[in-house]
C-alpha cells in the first residue's frame, strides 16, 4: 500500500509544482499588464498550510501505516474528477489563473467554463481534494484539521478576492 500511496503522493506534488511554474509564468504577464496584488498579508499563510498538508498526509499515513480505505474507489474516482475539473478551471481563466490574488484593473471578469456556474469553482476543487485525497488513505487526522483550516483561509481569502473584483473590474456587471 505504501508504494500506491508514495505513487500518488508524488504525483499530486509533481502537479503542484508544475501549476506553481504556470503561475509564475502567468504572474509576470499579468503584473507586465499592471495588475494589482490583493492579500498579500495572507498568502504566506495559505502557502504554509498546503506545503503543511503534504507534509502531514505524508507523515500520517507512513508513520501510522494508514491503510487505503474501503472506500477507495469512490474516493479516487472523486479524486480524478477534481483533477478534470482543476484543468478546466485553469484553461478557463488562462492567463489570468494564479496562485495569488492578482487583479488587472478594468479588466473583463472571465466568465468562461465552470465560472458559468460558481464564482469561486478551484476553491470547491481544492477544498475536496484537501478531504478526498487523504480519506483514500484513511488519514483521518490530516482531512479534519486541513478541511478546518482550508475553511478559515477561505473565511479571508475569498472575500479579499470578492473585494477587490468589484472595485477594480466589471465584476458587479457579470455577477
Amino acid at each position: 500500500m505504501s508504494r500506491l500511496f508514495l505513487f500518488v503522493f508524488m504525483i499530486v506534488v509533481i502537479q503542484r509544482l508544475v501549476e506553481l511554474v504556470v503561475a509564475n509564468r502567468n504572474e509576470k504577464w499579468i503584473r507586465s499588464n499592471g495588475a494589482v496584488e490583493i492579500g498579500a498579508s495572507h498568502y504566506k499563510w495559505m502557502v504554509l498550510m498546503h506545503t503543511a498538508f503534504f507534509v502531514s498526509l505524508l507523515f500520517e499515513v507512513l508513520v501510522f501505516e494508514r491503510p487505503l480505505s474501503p472506500f477507495w474507489g469512490v474516493l479516487l474516482g472523486i479524486f480524478l474528477l477534481m483533477q478534470v475539473l482543476r484543468v478546466w478551471c485553469l484553461s478557463s481563466l488562462g492567463k489570468f489563473w494564479n496562485t495569488k490574488i492578482l487583479i488587472l484593473p478594468g479588466a473583463d471578469v472571465q466568465k468562461k467554463g465552470p465560472y458559468r456556474w460558481i464564482r469561486h469553482p478551484n476553491y470547491v476543487i481544492v477544498t475536496t481534494e484537501l478531504i478526498v485525497l487523504p480519506l483514500l488513505f484513511s488519514a483521518y487526522f490530516t482531512a479534519g484539521l486541513f478541511l478546518l483550516l482550508n475553511i478559515w483561509m477561505l473565511s479571508v481569502r475569498i472575500p479579499a478576492e470578492e473585494r477587490a473584483l468589484r472595485e477594480l473590474t466589471n465584476y458587479n456587471e457579470v455577477f
